[in-house]
């Protein structure tokens, strides 16, 4: 039995004569008893006939009751034959209306006609076979998940569709002092998923279809006979539809409720029919489009090579290195969560020609929409083996799954950690190994360093202040020495050494009162403690 009351009355008629679906009409009456949109279409048409039936007669009931209790008690005489006035009876309480019997022939017609508001979603689109085409569409992608959230993506013109029939059982409303909030209303895209959710579960062999998931099935419709619906807010609302890149139409959902917000109910009566005008052909529902949210993947990465960019390296749209860190760590890790992209993040970022070596260099791969959202701490150590086995310029350790808000440490205080360096320093005039001796003693020199030349191109003109925590030296020959640095992190190494110009102050020319430039350099250890080591 569904869960209507005698206020609901005029609001189903009304609705069914406008053209409204039964699931429709129950949306309107605020009904939001999940089960009653379960049932098949055809049982709540004839619940709905029921009740309008049921409340027809007992008005008449209660007329002749009436009638006859007025005579028993020798009141006024009867004006007609009883028989004449229990046929009248019903016309005396409430004469069905035009609008009224219309609606009572929708209901013998069955729902042979597309629903005025939800364009047939709540109809024919909503069942076994469209469960069943869901979970085709899923299980073909192949994603491993154990629960699912539905999505439902609708036309913008429902909105409008929807507003035109509130609209209209609004003054009725008004009459009859019987009140009815809008936001009481019950969404069309949550029917549709109390309806749908079971049913795609079922056909998925009992999968739970929850309310919050990693995994989300969106389903889209789309009704290009009644896109136009939507036209007539851009010139009463123009400030709500601004053309954006990445949307095809202004007419976005959004921005028509926004609009729908702001229109007075006389200037939208002036623009759209009220009810809406019957179309002649269903919504089409698009492809099932499948998401997982993202999945992250940290570890540590050493690199051995000097002619090893850490991204791919593209200048003037053409490649100038064959492969990257990036690629070598990324192939296999895509390959094994069957991911459709990633987005590769690291804790600073060395030089081509810089080697990375010690603990190595932490970093971090968002993968996009994994088809894998796991891998057991088997796979994963196979999977670092991979990478490992694949080239001998790269090597990775402490691969692992991390949660998304974990990836914020790694760059959590860049400024402030440090790092450690060395550098092979070749001097213009010839030095003994006391020459460089004294270095050794300078702790917490700062520099004011402006933005190097050769980065200028991508990075602002500014100067910055940076650290160099302490130095080392370790003599070589007589133009050459090692140099090592434990610095601020973000310092231009090679800027200190050769001087850019003078754009760094002070620096190892000035200290050693010669020309300096660095022949090679390596980094030894990036001082961030994060991700968590693995044991090998």
């Amino acid at each position: 039995m569904l869960p209507l009351k005698e206020k609901d009355k005029p609001i189903v008629q009304k609705l069914l004569s406008a053209g409204c679906c039964a699931r429709c009409v129950l949306r309107f009456c605020c009904v939001s008893v999940q089960a009653a949109y379960r049932q098949p279409q055809q049982d709540t048409l004839k619940e709905l006939q029921a009740f309008i039936s049921s409340t027809e007669n007992s008005k008449a009931e209660s007329t002749e009751e009436n009638t006859k209790s007025h005579g028993a008690a020798g009141s006024e005489p009867p004006d007609d034959p009883p028989s004449k006035r229990a046929k009248l009876a019903p016309g005396v309480a409430d004469a069905p209306s035009e609008e009224d019997a219309a609606a009572v022939v929708k209901l013998k017609d069955g729902e042979s006609c597309v629903c005025v508001v939800c364009l047939g979603i709540l109809q024919e689109l909503c069942g076994t076979t469209q469960a069943v085409k869901i979970a085709e569409a899923v299980k073909a992608e192949k994603y491993e998940f154990d629960t699912l959230v539905l999505s439902v993506s609708l036309p913008a013109q429902l909105c409008v569709r929807e507003h035109s029939c509130w609209l209209h059982v609004k003054k009725e409303m008004r009459e009859k002092s019987v009140a009815l909030d809008k936001d009481d209303v019950v969404q069309v895209k949550e029917a549709f998923k109390w309806i749908m959710q079971g049913q795609v579960a079922k056909a998925l062999g009992g999968v739970a279809v929850v309310t919050r998931s990693l995994f989300e099935v969106g389903v889209e419709f789309t009704h290009p006979e009644t896109d136009a619906d939507c036209h007539f807010l851009a010139s009463s609302c123009p400030d709500c539809f601004k053309p954006t890149k990445n949307k095809q139409s202004v007419f976005t959902r959004m921005a028509v409720v926004k609009a729908l917000e702001k229109i007075s109910d006389g200037k939208f009566l002036k623009h759209y029919p009220c009810p809406p005008a019957q179309p002649t052909s269903s919504c089409s529902p698009r492809d099932v489009q499948c998401l997982h949210v993202s999945v992250f993947v940290a570890g540590r990465y050493n690199k051995f090579c000097r002619s090893l960019p850490q991204t791919p390296w593209v200048i003037d749209g053409e490649r100038r290195m064959e492969s990257s860190v990036e690629e070598l760590i990324a192939a296999p890790v895509l390959s094994s969560f069957r991911a459709g992209g990633f987005n590769f993040s690291s804790s600073g970022r060395e030089d081509v020609d810089v080697r990375t070596l010690g603990n190595g260099r932490p970093f971090a791969m968002e993968l996009l929409n994994p088809h894998r959202s796991r891998l057991s701490k088997v796979e994963m150590k196979q999977l670092q083996e991979t990478i490992n086995n694949s080239s001998d310029k790269i090597r990775v350790r402490d691969l692992q799954i991390v949660t998304r808000e974990a990836m914020s440490r790694m760059k959590e205080g860049e400024e402030e950690k440090t790092k450690s360096y060395t550098a092979l320093v070749w001097t213009q005039k010839p030095i003994q190994s006391e020459d460089i001796t004294f270095i050794d003693d300078i702790k917490d020199l700062t520099l004011d360093q402006k933005t190097p030349l050769r980065v200028l191109h991508r990075r602002a003109l500014a100067i910055r202040q940076r650290v160099i925590h302490s130095m080392s030296t370790r003599f070589l020959d007589s133009h050459h020495f090692y140099l090592g640095l434990k610095t601020q992190a973000g310092t231009y190494i090679k800027e200190f050494v050769h001087g850019d110009f003078g754009r760094t102050k002070p620096n190892l020319c000035q200290l050693l009162k010669t020309d300096t430039d660095i022949l090679e350099l390596d980094v030894e250890s990036v001082d961030v403690d994060w991700p968590p080591s693995i044991p090998e």
